[in-house]
């Protein structure tokens, strides 16, 4: 009797589709878009073995092996743009981490659900916003004598005239500020689905034996949670190597250039301004095995002492 259960829980892959075929047509989609967009160019990164001529194509461009490789290495540049790019990676991946998940805390305990579902969309609005007019914005708000925060110095007595684009000191305090307004709200959402989840008697037998909202936030919801907090910061640390284009490239200023140059910037300036797409394609090749590498050891680490694990 056993083993004809066992049997009929383990139905080949086409009777399955074959009864669940509404739910597979809707997956396609999505296949075909992750084969045509993130798989299908992964061919592209032969370049960083080939010395790429437009007249042989890809395929045919002379080979090179390693060449690309050892002159990033020892490039002048490369410490610099390493440093900067862990810099950054660590304060969008570590650093900004936590506040998702306090934020998803306290938009929990809002018992008003119109107050709540207000402070939601303000929250998430930011980032449907692109990062061009996020930029400018700043560049409004910054600016030297006119701007919104230099008219609140000038009016505490102060100075009013700094230009804090152009100074290195302000520039991870700047972006910090800018990526969390624009992604703490958009990355609480997992945090709240996730918290409504958790069983609410658990709360209720706290609450009779005494425990206030933070010792139940502490003790039931954080642990509730546990799972989701792992995954995605294991998933997160991935991106350590790996600052984002955009933002950077839009704040980047001769006075913050010694900041704002990563490897993201420095791959578009030699490879598509540069025409070197063998060397650009090299180091966006080490971004992403150093990458998979940070995943796999938090992977390990994640699941030695707290069990949690993408696999």
């Amino acid at each position: 009797m056993k083993n004809t259960a066992v049997k009929k829980n383990k139905k080949s892959l086409g009777s399955r589709m074959l009864q669940y075929w509404p739910l597979y047509v809707m997956l396609l989609p999505a296949i075909i878009y992750y084969i045509l967009i993130c798989y299908v160019p992964m061919a592209g990164n032969i370049l960083a073995f080939k010395e790429y001529s437009f007249k042989k194509g890809i395929w045919g461009s002379d080979f090179v092996g390693l060449r690309y490789f050892e002159a990033f290495f020892k490039s002048y540049d490369c410490i610099r743009l390493i440093k900067n790019t862990l810099t950054v990676g660590f304060i969008k991946c570590i650093l900004e981490f936590p506040f998702a998940i306090i934020l998803a805390l306290l938009l929990n305990e809002l018992k008003n659900m119109k107050f709540k579902k207000v402070s939601q969309t303000i929250t998430y609005l930011p980032h449907f916003l692109s990062s061009v007019i996020i930029v400018t914005m700043i560049q409004r708000l910054l600016a030297p004598n006119n701007g919104v925060i230099n008219q609140i110095i000038a009016g505490l007595g102060g100075e009013g005239d700094t230009f804090f684009l152009m100074e290195a000191k302000y520039f991870l305090g700047i972006l910090f500020s800018m990526d969390l307004w624009r992604n703490i709200g958009w990355d609480s959402i997992i945090y709240l689905a996730a918290i409504s989840s958790v069983d609410t008697s658990l709360y209720e037998a706290a609450q009779m034996d005494g425990c206030g909202k933070l010792k139940r936030m502490w003790h039931i919801t954080l642990p509730g949670i546990r799972g989701t907090i792992g995954l995605l910061f294991i998933m997160g640390v991935g991106g350590l190597l790996s600052s984002g284009f955009e933002q950077i490239y839009l704040l980047r200023t001769p006075g913050n250039m010694q900041l704002a140059d990563t490897l993201d910037t420095y791959v578009v300036r030699v490879g598509l301004q540069g025409g070197q797409f063998g060397y650009a394609t090299a180091i966006g090749l080490i971004q992403g095995l150093v990458g998979l590498v940070l995943v796999v050891i938090t992977n390990k680490i994640c699941k030695k002492l707290t069990e949690v694990s993408l696999w």
